[in-house]
């Protein structure tokens, strides 16, 4: 802990950034907020749960409970509030035990039987990589067994990590509200099975609030574009293209879109459970949050392949900008190539349909309802943010980057996660570790 944060608990792998954002924020706001005492975060070892968790213990959580089907990585926070557990989603008896024994644990600590608690349901098979039937089985079906488990054990809240993907129709999203975008589901199919089995999920969660003195409490939050350090799979397989001299820009460049730090995220996801509570304007809703008017010139979004191309140069790669545009026609033509050959071959490429439409298109969102309904700012201003992750990739991700010539594949971590969802959806037993 350092000394200048007084009681304020601090994650061991936090960069100064993070550390100085946590403190301040946990000095100006000691007396007015809380989190429950205990805390369960299912995807509790990814990218964002991984942080989540952090928050939540930094923020005070008595006990934080990580449900995931990957151990913790070797740098993982193991304080003593902190509890991982192997799991699987699909295995609803795991994830009921999981939230029981939580439960129990504190209340045989003398804190009485009346537990304060929460649970952010954060797992999900993310991506266009998995097997299809993987996405319904963990987005949908998981979803259900998170709900199913919550009212069982007397769980009254339950924030849903959503992706504003569940609303994308392949048009432009150009500073769009949440209420401006398509409802759900979608008349006219989806992009994505990732973005079709999370609406699904979405949609039941977000039905089954009931603002009765025993009904289930829920919120769906999502972000956009989601950075920082330790992130395994938007950065590293962008500047894994760039160095082996496979990635340029697509189309014209000049496409708006708006990034989210991780640190802003965990943020978003935590305060939301203060905003359900009855007659709350939050309960079963949608929110984006993102890096706000923090973003360049007070805008609520930068240009992609500027500022994607200041992190690839940092790396000592070839700038982007120095190099060839690739035609949108054109690029549209090879993913459907390379779909169709990764069909035949049975192998995934990096380019396809739903990659160039992503890179290509205008996808910035105005965050004012998260703003109004559950009092959100981000933490992380974007400069500092951005400035702060390209350090940590120049520092921890470069030396490890090895040049490859393949087309086929994503990086590795990225890929090991993968390879373990897909084999252990519903065969997973549940084993703890701290």
């Amino acid at each position: 802990m350092s000394s200048s944060s007084s009681s304020v608990l601090l994650a061991p792998t936090n960069t100064k950034v993070q550390n100085a954002a946590a403190i301040r924020y946990n000095t100006n706001h000691r007396n007015t907020t809380s989190v429950p005492a205990v805390c369960i975060v299912t995807g509790g070892t990814g990218f964002v749960g991984l942080r989540l968790v952090e928050m939540l213990v930094e923020r005070g959580a008595q006990k934080v409970v990580s449900f995931d089907i990957v151990p913790p990585p070797p740098n993982a926070w193991h304080h003593p509030n902190i509890e991982y557990r192997i799991g699987d989603i699909t295995n609803y008896t795991a994830i009921q035990e999981c939230i029981q024994e939580a439960i129990e644990s504190v209340a045989q600590e003398g804190t009485g039987k009346d537990i304060d608690c929460c649970v952010w349901h954060n797992a999900a098979a993310v991506g266009p990589f998995h097997p299809k039937p993987l996405y319904y089985k963990v987005n949908y079906e998981g979803t259900l067994n998170v709900i199913q488990a919550c009212k069982e054990c007397k769980v009254h809240k339950v924030v849903m990590s959503s992706s504003p993907s569940t609303r994308f129709d392949g048009s432009d999203v150009d500073g769009l509200t949440e209420v401006e975008m398509p409802a759900l589901p979608l008349p006219n199919g989806y992009l994505q099975t990732y973005a079709e089995t999370k609406a699904m999920g979405e949609l039941v969660m977000l039905n089954e609030q009931d603002q009765t003195e025993d009904g289930l409490l829920t919120v769906a939050v999502a972000p956009h574009q989601v950075y920082g350090p330790r992130d395994n799979l938007f950065l590293p397989n962008l500047l894994e293209a760039a160095g082996n001299g496979k990635l340029r820009v697509f189309g014209n460049g000049r496409n708006k879109i708006c990034f989210t730090h991780v640190d802003n995220y965990a943020h978003g996801l935590i305060i939301a459970e203060r905003a359900l509570y009855e007659g709350s304007p939050a309960c079963g809703k949608f929110y984006i949050v993102t890096d706000g008017t923090t973003h360049p010139n007070g805008e609520q979004y930068l240009i992609f392949w500027k500022i994607l191309d200041e992190a690839i140069i940092a790396m000592n790669f070839t700038s982007l900008w120095s190099q060839i545009k690739l035609p949108k026609w054109l690029l549209f033509g090879l993913a459907g190539i390379c779909e169709a050959l990764g069909k035949i071959f049975r192998t995934t490429f990096k380019l396809n349909y739903f990659n160039v439409l992503v890179l290509t298109m205008h996808r910035w969102f105005d965050i004012a309802a998260a703003e109004k309904d559950l009092n959100f700012t981000p933490i992380i201003d974007f400069r500092e943010g951005w400035d702060d992750t390209i350090v940590w990739f120049r520092n921890n991700w470069l030396p490890n980057f090895h040049k490859t010539g393949s087309l086929i594949g994503l990086s590795s971590k990225t890929q090991d996660k993968i390879d373990i969802q897909a084999g252990g959806s519903g065969s997973v037993n549940t084993k703890k570790s701290r």
